[in-house]
């Protein structure tokens, strides 16, 4: 993986202290932002510092690092420090279920050890199983990330130009390597994803620290390439997938699906776990952002400062305008979703023999 996806630069435990990598400032510095409360990572969180799938690896090793806490007896030995942190990393990200969804399986895991041994006598024993159980989260992501890897990489054929919108990370990555291992290489065009840039930031630096051809075009210009025929396939992670279907993802993805069924391109979306609690659109809790940051481009004022911005953070396309849904479990059209029964996010997932 590249240096934006590799675990330490994600978020890790430095000297007491969380270290959460700040997507803002990468690629022309390589910082990270300290946290010394659960409530700093929320902070980070909701401030951009991390996104798309880092919130939920700066979430899992936020419990470790209260685990160190309470080892080192920081934090008092109950289960409470978890729950308080839990309740505040949940309310981040609302849109995007998968963070509270692994959080919640991950609490309930604490809640039973802390049942267990009550007393804090066993305060180094429960802090290494908390640790444990972190890492076995760890460790079934990095399998489902593999498997859809190698699902998007059954979809790719030689020589196509692939259209991403904003950072679709490990799947989307892997994927493409997959491709390139088998015999199969793909060039990839990038939207520059307004108002934060993850597209020229993180997935174009990506791609090509990885070795591929890519291109980076305005959030404005997929249309044109996918009706003159540059692009042959649309691939996006998906924030959400509710049981009918339906997607959501960074906004502009959903101007980039209809013109991909308008003429005649496929529309992948990769969702590492599919929310069934989600029925439909009317069940999204959609997240709109402060419109000042749109007013904005790397700090700098685009526009006169009595402009007024407004920046829904999501689309939601509808199950119409998507062609596949690739998961951990396989690929998926949207009406199929529904009658799945998938994993919880973090479950450990038996390979069939």
């Amino acid at each position: 993986m590249p240096y934006v996806l590799k675990k330490r630069n994600i978020a890790r435990i430095e000297r007491e202290r969380l270290l959460i990598g700040d997507r803002r400032a990468y690629p022309f510095e390589r910082t990270f932002v300290a946290c010394d409360s659960s409530a700093d990572a929320v902070a980070a969180i909701k401030g951009m510092v991390t996104q798309g799938g880092g919130p939920l690896q700066v979430s899992l090793t936020a419990m470790e690092w209260l685990a160190c806490r309470m080892e080192r007896g920081d934090i008092p030995c109950s289960v409470a420090p978890f729950a308080v942190a839990f309740g505040q990393l949940k309310s981040s990200r609302p849109t995007n279920t998968t963070m509270a969804r692994t959080l919640d399986g991950l609490l309930g895991d604490i809640r039973l050890l802390f049942a267990a041994h009550p007393d804090a006598a066993h305060r180094r024993g429960t802090a290494d199983a908390i640790r444990q159980a972190v890492h076995d989260r760890e460790t079934s992501f990095n399998a489902v990330y593999e498997r859809m890897g190698r699902s998007g990489a059954s979809l790719i054929a030689d020589g196509e130009r692939i259209l991403t919108t904003c950072f679709a990370e490990h799947s989307f990555l892997l994927s493409l390597l997959f491709a390139r291992d088998e015999g199969r290489m793909a060039s990839v065009m990038v939207s520059e994803t307004r108002p934060y840039f993850q597209g020229a930031r993180l997935t174009a630096p990506s791609l090509k620290e990885l070795g591929f051809d890519v291109t980076l075009i305005c959030d404005g210009m997929g249309a044109r390439f996918i009706e003159d025929g540059t692009v042959g396939r649309y691939m996006t992670a998906a924030d959400l997938v509710c049981a009918d279907g339906t997607v959501v993802n960074k906004t502009g993805t959903l101007a980039n699906a209809v013109c991909a069924r308008t003429f005649g391109i496929p529309y992948h979306a990769f969702s590492m776990a599919p929310d069934l609690s989600r029925r439909t659109r009317k069940d999204i809790v959609m997240e709109e952002r402060d419109g000042a940051d749109v007013c904005l481009a790397f700090g700098h004022p685009t526009t006169e400062s009595d402009i007024f911005g407004r920046y829904p953070a999501f689309d939601i396309v509808p199950p119409a305008f998507v062609t596949s849904i690739i998961t951990a479990e396989g690929v998926f059209e949207p009406e199929q979703i529904g009658a799945h029964e998938f994993h919880r996010p973090g479950d450990r997932i038996v390979e069939e023999t």
